[in-house]
């Protein structure tokens, strides 16, 4: 099965070099009518400044609503956890600042993969961040459906068969809408300043713990029929956290609303938030197993070599008692005791 997808991958890329000689082109002349739309909007934002105190009053503004703090931020449960500003975020920063330009532009396309360039540009400064975006046309199962046919498997982390198949328009879409998001995120929060983006954060966890120090139960609550939108289950949610969720401790809760705002955002589905912290557990687990049952060896080591030494120094004392608490014994059974006749 693999000789023949190596097979078809060769053949594909004997066609890719004519397509993508074409593509080149194409994304040429599209480059240059971009680049002399760009250069006017550089002169007008020239013309037009920005006020970086007015940027900065709207978009702490913005920190300050509970609605926009909920999505404001995103978290992973990857290691000790990634966390920082989401798309939503980063979008309505760039709004904000004005004089902003974003790009993405087809490069090349065949029937693997599109690429897709990104640009973000301050264009009052002219300076930019720039990222290519490789969008795979295939996406994974779990099982086929009648009649469709995998491009590939391979072997998931619990051993179960994964196809590879060929993309649907709609998952395309919804793959590049992802990926493009992210990069834009990542090159536009580039360009804002660091002391912006720190105090942006800061008052937006500031806002949420306000929020929730008011009603904590209802912010619990909010969460959990959040979650219940996209498809989770509280069970799941109580699953992940460990405990029941009668009581749920301020970092949870911020936790929780930024895995959510990640998942809206399509960066991770459930599995990729549930499976690592189960594995963490089951390995937990399996520690604290291993170093009971050492420990149980041990005592049960030490127990016999005291029992051992018991037993020795017992009959080490026997044989060794003093000959003053030995009692005389005759060496003819047969003579009268002495004592006897003094008494006499």
């Amino acid at each position: 099965m693999n000789d023949g997808i190596l097979q078809d991958r060769n053949e594909n890329r004997n066609g890719i070099a004519i397509d993508r000689g074409q593509n080149e082109s194409r994304a040429m002349v599209l480059a240059a009518e971009a680049g002399t739309l760009v250069r006017e909007r550089i002169r007008m934002a020239k013309e037009f400044k920005r006020s970086e105190d007015e940027v900065r009053e709207r978009l702490l503004k913005e920190c300050r609503r509970p609605s926009f703090a909920e999505i404001a931020r995103y978290h992973k449960p990857v290691g000790k956890g990634v966390e920082g500003l989401s798309i939503r975020f980063a979008e309505e920063a760039l709004r904000i600042m004005t004089n902003m330009d974003v790009q993405q532009t087809v490069t090349s396309e065949d029937d693997l993969q599109r690429t897709i360039a990104i640009r973000v540009l301050d264009m009052e400064s002219n300076n930019s961040a720039s990222a290519n975006v490789v969008i795979e046309k295939t996406v994974e199962r779990s099982s086929l459906r009648e009649g469709q046919k995998a491009i590939a498997t391979r072997k998931g982390s619990r051993g179960q068969t994964v196809y590879i198949v060929a993309a649907t328009e709609d998952d395309l879409q919804q793959k590049q809408n992802a990926q493009v998001s992210k990069a834009i995120r990542t090159e536009g929060l580039r360009l804002i300043p660091a002391g912006l983006r720190e105090e942006c954060e800061q008052t937006i966890l500031a806002t949420m713990r306000q929020k929730d120090k008011e009603d904590p139960d209802a912010a619990k609550r909010k969460v959990f029929d959040s979650f219940g939108t996209i498809g989770v289950p509280v069970e799941q949610l109580k699953l992940y956290l460990g405990h029941d969720g009668t009581a749920i401790s301020p970092k949870e809760l911020s936790d929780l609303r930024a895995i959510f705002a990640s998942m809206r955002e399509e960066e991770l589905t459930w599995h990729d938030v549930i499976a690592p912290v189960l594995e963490a557990r089951r390995a937990a687990k399996e520690a604290a197993d291993k170093a009971r049952t050492e420990k149980t060896s041990g005592s049960r080591k030490g127990n016999t070599g005291t029992a051992e030494a018991g037993k020795t120094a017992t009959t080490t004392g026997s044989t060794n008692q003093s000959p003053l608490d030995l009692k005389p014994v005759s060496q003819n059974p047969d003579a009268e005791d002495p004592g006897a006749e003094k008494s006499q």
